[in-house]
């Protein structure tokens, strides 16, 4: 079922008959197997399904980083992978934040420095991008942790500041692979929240990749992926029925290993 509010609201996204695959020896091995679905501007979405779905591929497709064997990646109606290379990094560094489970943070830079780095790579100014990076830390509550470096930080506040980094350049998608992965419950509360405001209060588009169920109920919009198969899509109507039967499997799994366990 689509929800009204779906309906409602601009596809933005398109992922057409996507197929990837690569070469091992003479073997063809076969990871994302003809994924299909749309999402809409200003939702938050959420991929999920095991280790060795294929979430961490398909989410390389989506952001330009890795051209499918064959199908469509498209945004606003433009085939992404048709760009030359210049404008694909040019509508990456502009359209897209992105936040990762591990963060790479050039050493001998503080953390406003870290978060203002890809400004530079847009041809701002020094002062311009100070000025940005730090609105952006502002923005996520670390703007007095300008001056200190990121490993010097908490695993939260260096998340926070990572999130910072992926809005420095204003975009309009927010992409967060596993962003509460290595992360306290408090501190990954946190990110959500931060995420969760990305949408309702500055009007972007979320795609959270994340194995925690814990989150499902923040979603608009659930791609449950399993063994290059997109398994199922659920819309913000039925979610909460889909929440409730993946945490009764969890409880039938848990009680099935009690089980085994007493018989060992």
């Amino acid at each position: 079922m689509t929800d009204i509010t779906d309906i409602n609201k601009k596809i933005v996204i398109e992922i057409s008959g996507v197929n990837q695959s690569f070469a091992l020896g003479d073997e063809k091995i076969e990871i994302l197997k003809n994924i299909n679905f749309q999402i809409h501007e200003n939702t938050f979405n959420i991929i999920y399904g095991p280790s060795g779905s294929g979430k961490s591929t398909l989410l390389n497709a989506l952001t330009g980083l890795q051209k499918p064997s064959t199908g469509k990646v498209t945004f606003f109606d433009q085939d992404i992978y048709d760009l030359s290379p210049d404008d694909l990094a040019h509508f990456r560094s502009n359209e897209i934040g992105i936040v990762y489970q591990q963060n790479f943070w050039v050493k001998s830079l503080n953390v406003i420095e870290n978060v203002a780095m890809p400004l530079f790579f847009s041809g701002y100014t020094k002062s311009m991008a100070t000025k940005q990076a730090y609105e952006a830390l502002n923005s996520v509550g670390m703007a007095s942790f300008a001056k200190k470096h990121p490993s010097l930080l908490s695993g939260g506040e260096q998340q926070r500041v990572a999130m910072a980094r992926a809005l420095v350049n204003n975009p309009r998608f927010v992409i967060a692979d596993e962003p509460t992965g290595s992360l306290d419950s408090v501190s990954g509360d946190m990110i959500m929240a931060l995420l969760q405001k990305c949408k309702t209060e500055q009007g972007r588009t979320i795609i959270l990749v994340s194995h925690n169920m814990e989150y499902i109920p923040l979603a608009d919009h659930l791609l449950r992926i399993e063994d290059g198969y997109v398994k199922q899509t659920t819309d913000s109507g039925d979610i909460g029925a889909t929440a409730e039967k993946l945490l009764t499997d969890m409880r039938s799994r848990i009680n099935r290993y009690v089980k085994v366990r007493k018989n060992a």
